[in-house]
């Protein structure tokens, strides 16, 4: 699984005009899932979403993870996270999951991480076209990816 974490000021995301997702300060997670991914690659990134240090401390260092400092998280699955650009000009999606076994692994990506926070996650719709807007705080942007953990 890959998820591009983006630090914001504030999140949402909409389908058909309709706001279905939005955060305030937090962190955007656009999640992908490839085949083979399982629930230990969940495990990984939920521990690591949660205790990752990236909201700043009284003195404006990146020292609170977002249980310390008691942020919101929105999920929003994006499979072109496993694009191919190697061949040609046209993306390949081969290495994205298929939705019958993306869906589950997402639903239960989210499921876990409400655990660990402690709170509802606010996510998209699964495979609908959404809109999703954010302010970036920071710029923070961070790609972390469960088979390649650094």
């Amino acid at each position: 699984m890959r998820v591009l974490l983006q630090r914001v000021l504030e999140a949402s995301v909409k389908v058909e005009g309709e706001v279905v997702g939005q955060i305030g300060e937090g962190l955007l997670l656009l999640v992908g899932v490839t085949e083979g991914d399982q629930h230990t690659d969940i495990d990984w990134l939920v521990r690591k979403l949660v205790n990752l240090r990236v909201f700043d401390d009284a003195e404006g260092v990146m020292n609170l993870s977002a249980l310390d400092a008691d942020k919101q998280m929105l999920a929003v699955s994006q499979f072109t996270l496993f694009a191919s650009t190697k061949k040609g000009s046209r993306p390949s999606w081969s290495k994205a999951a298929p939705p019958d076994v993306s869906r589950p692994l997402f639903d239960a990506f989210v499921a876990a991480l409400q655990a660990a926070l402690g709170k509802p996650v606010p996510t998209g719709v699964f495979g609908a076209d959404m809109k999703v807007a954010l302010v970036n705080n920071g710029p923070v942007t961070l790609m972390l990816d469960s088979r390649n953990p650094e």
